[in-house]
Order: C-alpha cells, then structure tokens, then sequence
C-alpha cells in the first residue's frame, strides 16, 4: 500500500508521535510520499526512513499512492482536498490538535491504527462537498469545500443583509455577521457552534445557518442537497468575505454566489471499530458526568 504523508508545521510535544508514524510506515515497508513543506520542516527534527518520494501537489499524487494520511487536526485534513480533488483517493487522519471530528485517530492508537489500514480494516465514508460558482471565478479551480461555504463581514465592517435564494425563490433576507451554509460534515464545525444541529453524514441534507443573526426568529434551515443556493450581499461596507473551508477571499458586494453540490466525493476511511456515533460520543462526551473531569 502506497501512502503519502501530509501535515503542517507544529511544536515539538508532537514529535514522538511524528516519529512513530515513520517508525510504523518503514516497519511494513510501505512505499511513502512526503509532502515538500512538511518534509523540509521535519527531516532535521526525526529519523526518516530511506524509501521516501516526494510530492508537491494534485498531480504528483495521481496514480502513485493509495492513500493520503493527513497528521495534525481537522484544518490539517480540509487542507488535504487541494491535493486529492476528485481523484478519490481515501483520506484518514491522526489527531494532533484538539477535537478531531475528521482526524478521528488519536495518537496514542497510531500503531493499532495502521495495523488496521495494513489488513485493510476499514470501510470508505463518502462525504458530499459544496461548490461556489461566481462570474469572478472564486478560488479557482479548488472553488469546493468539505465543511463549509461561509459568507461573512470584514471585522471593521458593519452587519450586512444577504439576500438568500433556492431554485430562484426568495427564502430570506438575512440580518446578520454572515452566513455558513454547512454540509453535514461540516454540521459539527463552525455551524454547530453557532446553533446549527448535527446532521448524519449520508442524509443528503445541507444547513443554511446565520451568525448572530439581527431577528432572533432567525433559525437555520436544513435543506436538500440537490438544489442551487444563490446569494445577494447588501451592506455599507464595499467589501465582505467569502470562506471555503479555511480558504479565504475579499470579495466586492456586487458579487453574486451560487452554491451547489459538487459533482465529486470525498473518501474518508472509517477503521472498523469506530462509527460515525461513536466519534460523537467520545468527542462530544455524550452520556458522561461531565463533573469527573
């Protein structure tokens, strides 16, 4: 099994872990892709084995790796569909950071885990992208996002009105800070924080959710996944921001943005002793006395 590695820069607890990656990968004599960043940035810090390539972008990974294991947090992992695209090619996730929604291998299980992906233990969870069309050609060709397309106000500007359309019928004019349209990956990110509900990854589902919306009526919609969303922008400020996933761009008000699903999936891969509701309760500590910790 072929397996390219990426992550980004982090501090040196992490170090070991880094190191037992390596130590695990060499031990099954696996051929490995390192990313060129993130191979410049650990090569002086770990021992890295002798049968390593290396890659530095979408087309290096086409046809020449099986899997793409991405080291760090969620953002580390949203990064990684600049380099897949719609090559399919499965992503799993070791978590460095904190909640780990995506990145749902923690890192003291890393030698169990690949053990796992060795014997090929794991199943492929297909999770449904947003893509944003624009007559500016926003983000170019990574226009496409696995957790959420966010609209939203420069920090110096005042509250805007986004002027929301389905299928070309009116649904609402939003007072707000902005607005995150979420797939049900995304549903545990920024929307959930903002008082999105979660949404069961296969349910074909996308939630409209506003942040800190001016109307407390104002409640996010969820809405199928087969219709194409059209946003308005109307504020002082000559400028507001657009966000897919942790891509960011200035955007002139006068910019209409049409949002659909993406004609491609994500594979994350799913070891076999965890689903998608066990990752809730252990990350959400449901059905816990929270007052133990």
């Amino acid at each position: 099994m072929k397996i390219a590695i990426y992550g980004r820069e982090f501090n040196n607890s992490v170090l070991p872990y880094v190191q037992e990656v390596f130590n695990v990968l060499d031990s099954y004599k696996s051929p490995i892709l390192v990313y060129d960043k993130y191979l410049d940035f650990v090569k002086d810090k770990i021992k890295l084995p002798a049968n390593m390539q290396v890659f530095t972008c979408h087309d290096d990974l086409l046809g020449e790796t099986d899997v793409l294991l991405s080291l760090g947090g969620d953002g580390t992992l949203l990064d990684t569909l600049s380099l897949i695209r719609d090559s399919g090619i499965p992503v799993i996730g070791i978590n460095f950071g904190r909640l780990g929604f995506l990145a749902s291998i923690n890192k003291d299980e890393i030698k169990k885990a690949f053990e796992a992906l060795h014997n090929r233990e794991f199943t492929l969870d297909k999770r449904s992208l947003l893509s944003l069309t624009s007559k500016h050609g926003l983000f170019g060709d990574e226009n496409f996002a696995l957790n959420d397309i966010t609209i939203h106000r420069r920090d110096n500007s005042a509250m805007m009105i986004i002027h929301a359309y389905m299928n070309n019928e009116f649904v609402n004019s939003y007072w707000a800070d902005g607005l995150i349209i979420a797939t049900p990956t995304g549903s545990t990110a920024y929307s959930l924080s903002c008082g999105g509900p979660i949404i069961y990854p296969s349910s074909q589902n996308f939630v409209i959710t506003p942040i800190a919306p001016h109307n407390l009526n104002v409640r996010p919609v969820i809405i199928p996944d087969d219709v194409s969303l059209t946003f308005e922008i109307e504020a002082r400020s000559s400028k507001f921001l657009v966000s897919c996933d942790s891509r960011t761009e200035t955007v002139d008000k006068s910019v209409k943005i049409i949002l659909n699903k993406a004609s491609f999936h994500v594979n994350l891969i799913r070891l076999n002793n965890e689903t998608y509701l066990t990752t809730l309760r252990n990350k959400l500590l449901w059905g816990i006395d929270t007052r133990n910790y």
